[in-house]
């Protein structure tokens, strides 16, 4: 495990740097990963999360589920059928909400949950896998992925993604 890398830091350019990203991650997934989105409004967590739902061959739209909360799709992953499940706790008024809403029982190992605003419910919500924090810079924005399970490690340790220099 020593030898696997924990975190993966870089600068994105652009939207296309973004969208990079988002693809390079929805080729390292598993089922099971909880991924937590940091960063302010606009740093590009629902840009960064369409990016990868496309990849991973969603090919409707994808809004962020800004009042819903959650807004679940079904991926193919290794040629089987996977729910991916995008959270936007933004407007969240407790973590209570969370749990009331039954949100916790999507986190259960089948499962991929993408999560902006994680904050929110951090009372609740299980640990991460991984973390994406993401901050505007300059015309991009900077982005910081954080494994913190074997699972979040293996995943980072399958991301493919060169930055555009």
């Amino acid at each position: 495990m020593q030898h696997m890398k924990a975190h993966f830091q870089a600068h994105l350019h652009d939207e296309a740097g973004t969208a990079a990203l988002g693809a390079a991650l929805a080729r390292a997934l598993a089922p099971g990963l909880a991924i937590y989105l940091h960063g302010d409004l606009g740093a590009g967590k629902t840009a960064l999360t369409r990016a990868l739902l496309h990849a991973a061959g969603h090919a409707g739209h994808v809004k962020s589920p800004t009042y819903t909360l959650a807004e679940p799709y079904t991926i193919a992953l290794g040629g089987r059928a996977v729910n991916l499940i995008h959270f936007d706790l933004y407007r969240m008024g407790s973590a209570e909400e969370f749990l009331d809403a039954g949100f916790r029982e999507d986190f259960n190992g089948d499962n991929i949950c993408v999560v902006e605003w994680p904050e929110k419910a951090e009372a609740v919500l299980p640990p991460a896998d991984l973390n994406v924090f993401l901050e505007v810079s300059g015309q991009g924005r900077d982005v910081k992925l954080q494994a913190s399970s074997e699972l979040g490690l293996s995943c980072l340790h399958r991301l493919k993604f060169a930055p555009n220099l």
